[in-house]
C-alpha cells in the first residue's frame, strides 16, 4: 500500500512559501521576468503559460477540480476552510500578509476546464479568474500525459482596489501591484503542479491524498 505521508516541500523543485522565502521568490520572479517574459506582455491584458505534465489528464483534471488542492501547488494560499456559500472556500494569501482570499473552482469534465474564481478580501464578487484547461498530450504531442494551459485576464480591479475598506488596514500591497510578475509567479506554481503530480504518478502515490482520506 503506497504511503501518503511524503512532505510536499521535500519534492525536488517544488517552491512554496514554507521552503522558498519571499525574498528568494522575489529574486526568482525578477530573473524570470527579465529573461523570459517580454516587457510589453507583462504590462498587457493577458498572461498565458503552458506546461507538459507526465500524468494522465483525467487525474490532472480531478486534482485541479478540487479547490482545496490549491493549498498544495500554489505558492502562498494556505489554511483553507469552507464558507457559507456552497463550493466557496476562504484561505490566507500569505504573500499579502493577513489577506483573506475567497475561491471556488468551476470545473467541466467534458472539455476538462477548471476556472478558479477568486478575490482578495471579500467573497461577494469573485473577479480574479484563473482559466485552466487540461489537454490529453496524446492529441497534441503524440505521447502520454497532459498539457495544461493557464490564462489570466487583466480585470480593471487589478489596477484599483474596489473594496479598500475590506482589507487589512496595515497591508501595503494590492494584488494588482504584482501584475508585472504574474508570469513569473504562475510559472513557479505551474512547475509546482508539474513536479507534485509527476512525482506522485511516477511513484504510484495517490494523485490527490484528500480523495484517499475521504
Amino acid at each position: 500500500m503506497p504511503t501518503t505521508t511524503v512532505d510536499i516541500n521535500s519534492i525536488p523543485n517544488v517552491r512554496r512559501i514554507e521552503n522558498f522565502p519571499k525574498d528568494e521568490m522575489q529574486a526568482h520572479a525578477m530573473e524570470l521576468t527579465h529573461s523570459v517574459y517580454p516587457h510589453e506582455e507583462i504590462y498587457g491584458s493577458y498572461c498565458t503559460l503552458e506546461e507538459y505534465i507526465d500524468c494522465p489528464p483525467e487525474d490532472v483534471f480531478r486534482y485541479l477540480a478540487d479547490v482545496y488542492t490549491l493549498e498544495e501547488w500554489t505558492y502562498s494560499l494556505r489554511d483553507f476552510e469552507a464558507t457559507e456559500t456552497p463550493g466557496e472556500v476562504v484561505s490566507f494569501d500569505k504573500i499579502g500578509g493577513k489577506t483573506r482570499i475567497y475561491s471556488k473552482a468551476v470545473a467541466h469534465e467534458g472539455p476538462m476546464t477548471v476556472d478558479f474564481h477568486c478575490a482578495w478580501d471579500q467573497g461577494d464578487k469573485l473577479w480574479m479568474i484563473y482559466l485552466m484547461r487540461v489537454v490529453p498530450a496524446e492529441l497534441v504531442l503524440n505521447k502520454r500525459g497532459s498539457v495544461v494551459l493557464w490564462t489570466n485576464c487583466r480585470h480593471p480591479y487589478y489596477d484599483k482596489n474596489p473594496y479598500p475598506e475590506k482589507g487589512p488596514a496595515d497591508r501595503k500591497v494590492w494584488v494588482g501591484d504584482m501584475w508585472p510578475f504574474f508570469y513569473a509567479g504562475h510559472h513557479v506554481e505551474m512547475q509546482n503542479l508539474k513536479h507534485i503530480l509527476e512525482y506522485r504518478h511516477a511513484n504510484g502515490l495517490p494523485i490527490n491524498p484528500r480523495e484517499v482520506r475521504a
